[in-house]
């Protein structure tokens, strides 16, 4: 199985298990890596509720640690942060990226403004908003986070479906201009499996967006997005062979920043 590299760990709050809990799921998948990314602290805090803070950031690179004691040489453990896209955001990434020698940098759109658009707390507001202009707002921002350059991965394209609020009509027209902007980002996406069990029912990206991303050639690597040992290999088998279908060949593999790669 390829590497999985969008996991979380209870310092954000909403995830579970030990990191000895976690190493073992990954080895019992058959993956190929082992990453972690936990939701990035943001400034000025306390943010949200929903990730850790910036004075535990030494109990992350330790539990990172324990993970590695625990693989003992197992099955390879990769270290790396999810953090937000903000309009502003810039210098605080380049602190995060500064602040260890990460192995890949995850960058994601979960805020509109003030609105985390994907948290159950806030479903309300959907309700009173217009789909076609969430879409429009989400998609322009996340080609703003792919132009910065400051990331390896960008994490589930199109999470802005995850409460199954989907405009009318061909989608194509939000996804070209931003496959357009992540083909010349260089970076990679993920194809993040925690989509087929939300309401949406679907894998974050969507076949279409899939098919125009591998054509382009942006790169690809397929994640769970675990918040429990479960979750870590869920769903993974059913990802390599939606990317096959949609033209993918191979996934990328991260180091200190440097890309390999391995076959599907």
């Amino acid at each position: 199985m390829p590497a999985n590299y969008h996991t979380h760990t209870p310092l954000c709050r909403h995830a579970e298990g030990s990191p000895e809990a976690f190493v073992d799921a990954a080895i019992a998948a058959g993956l190929s890596e082992y990453g972690i990314s936990d939701h990035a602290p943001q400034i000025p805090e306390p943010f949200d509720d929903w990730r850790m803070l910036d004075a535990e950031m030494p109990d992350y690179l330790q539990w990172i640690e324990q993970a590695r004691q625990h693989a003992a040489g197992r099955i390879p453990i990769r270290c790396g942060l999810e953090c937000d896209w903000l309009d502003g955001c810039e210098p605080w990434i380049d602190t995060l990226a500064s602040r260890h020698d990460w192995d890949y940098l995850i960058g994601s759109v979960h805020y509109l403004g003030d609105w985390d658009f994907d948290n159950p707390k806030w479903l309300g507001k959907w309700a009173a908003s217009d789909v076609d202009e969430v879409w429009t707002r989400y998609w322009q921002t996340y080609s703003r986070m792919a132009e910065s350059g400051l990331f390896d991965i960008l994490g589930h394209p199109d999470l802005v479906k995850k409460f199954s609020h989907r405009p009318q009509g061909d989608l194509h027209r939000f996804y070209e201009p931003v496959i357009d902007a992540i083909a010349s980002s260089g970076c990679a996406i993920e194809l993040n499996t925690a989509g087929w069990h939300k309401p949406c029912a679907e894998a974050y990206p969507s076949p279409d967006f899939l098919e125009l991303a591998c054509s382009a050639g942006i790169p690809l690597v397929i994640s769970s997005d675990a918040h429990s040992p479960a979750e870590v290999g869920r769903d993974i088998s059913r990802a390599v062979e939606t990317a096959r279908i949609a033209g993918y060949r191979e996934t990328l593999l991260f180091e200190k920043r440097r890309r390999g790669s391995e076959p599907l």
